[in-house]
């Protein structure tokens, strides 16, 4: 449950060169929070995967209309402008009611169906996928099947040709759901949005690039968030005492469960536009650079005693979500999300408990994101 042990070792000295296991390619290990800063604060490391030596794991395709996440200014901040308004805290708190709301119906069906389950499969992955809904607007008799596309996507044993079947069915509702949004608005995301297409200059297909991408982003990262947080708590019973104890430490134990149990735990990706001088070296233009934020979130020089979990942990400037021009647009839905999920569930289920073994537990150990295929817990 913690980093590689290496980084402890890589964090002593400046950023150092490290080969890809998937193409043999040489990138720049970024270990460190202030380098990690340096890096991802930097418009001369590009996010777009079609640039020279940026360290990709396959054959990358141009990115689609909207997918903002994988582009370089001025494309990123025309298409972000479109939707930050939308994630800012005045308007996602308007969401809380709906989110309790679904976190409550989710544990009821949970008790309601004995005295054991699987967290991942009854909380972990529909709870982010049903509040997308609710943000986008999707009609409830669909969001079955958003639940059906996601499981799909974020299961990497699942056939690539499936994936992409998927995702494209995915697109195409999405594809039919901007255009009636555009022609019957409502109060949501994309009725919003689409009503603005002309003003902040998007076309249709973009803001169906951006709905799409906002489903899939906000849902593999906040499930596994959830699997491997609530894992982190029920290993953790004194802690988890005196956050039941406590409802006010609710916000600073998510902060911290996020910088100790950080997800992106392959890296964010860069590739240098230009030679830039960081930590003492210099990335040559051309060359890919992968920022190992789980490394970051434990450097001894910002975190006093890092490894340990403190939930009463004060100024914690972690970097779960990034940092920068490409911080994470919907660090403040996930942080909603996680409050309201964890203060829920340890008051309504108290006597959960970890039902095999932590050996037992299925660790995503060869996967993008960090977390648990499985949860298996009783009550």
């Amino acid at each position: 449950m913690d980093p590689a042990p290496d980084y402890h070792r890589l964090r002593e000295q400046p950023i150092t060169k490290a080969t890809l296991d998937f193409d043999g390619n040489e990138v720049w290990l970024v270990t460190r929070h202030a380098d990690a800063c340096a890096v991802l604060a930097d418009p001369r490391f590009s996010s777009d995967f079609s640039r020279e030596g940026f360290p990709a794991r396959m054959t990358v395709r141009p990115p689609g209309p909207g997918t903002f996440i994988r582009m370089d200014p001025p494309d990123h901040g025309r298409l972000r402008r479109t939707i930050v308004g939308e994630f800012r805290l005045k308007r996602l708190e308007r969401l809380r009611p709906a989110i309790q709301g679904i976190v409550d119906g989710l544990i009821d069906e949970m008790l309601a169906a004995g005295t054991s389950a699987d967290l991942v499969r009854v909380l972990a992955l529909p709870l982010p996928t049903l509040v997308i809904c609710e943000l986008l607007g999707v009609p409830y008799q669909d969001r079955e099947f958003f639940q059906r596309c996601t499981q799909v996507i974020g299961d990497q044993q699942a056939p690539p040709a499936r994936r992409e079947v998927v995702r494209n069915e995915l697109r195409g509702y999405l594809d039919r759901l901007v255009t009636s949004k555009r022609q019957e608005p409502a109060d949501d995301l994309l009725s919003r949005a689409a009503a603005r297409m002309a003003e902040d200059g998007i076309d249709h297909d973009e803001l169906v690039g951006i709905a799409t991408l906002l489903m899939i982003a906000g849902f593999e990262t906040i499930a596994n968030q959830i699997g491997i947080g609530t894992l982190t708590l029920l290993q953790h019973p004194e802690q988890l005492a005196a956050l039941r104890a406590d409802p006010d430490l609710v916000p600073a134990a998510v902060e911290e469960l996020l910088r100790h149990q950080t997800v992106i735990d392959y890296g964010l990706r860069r590739a240098a536009l230009e030679d830039v001088e960081v930590g003492g070296r210099t990335i040559k233009a051309g060359e890919g650079v992968v920022v190992v934020l789980s490394s970051a979130n434990r450097d001894e020089s910002v975190f006093s005693d890092p490894d340990r979990l403190d939930l009463t942990r004060a100024g914690n400037e972690h970097l779960a979500f990034g940092f920068g021009l490409h911080q994470c647009l919907g660090q403040l839905l996930a942080r909603l999300q996680l409050q309201v999920l964890w203060s829920t569930l340890f008051t309504r289920v108290p006597t959960l408990r970890l039902a095999v073994p932590l050996t037992e537990v299925p660790f995503r150990t060869d996967m993008f994101v960090h977390g648990v295929h499985a949860l298996p817990a009783t009550w």
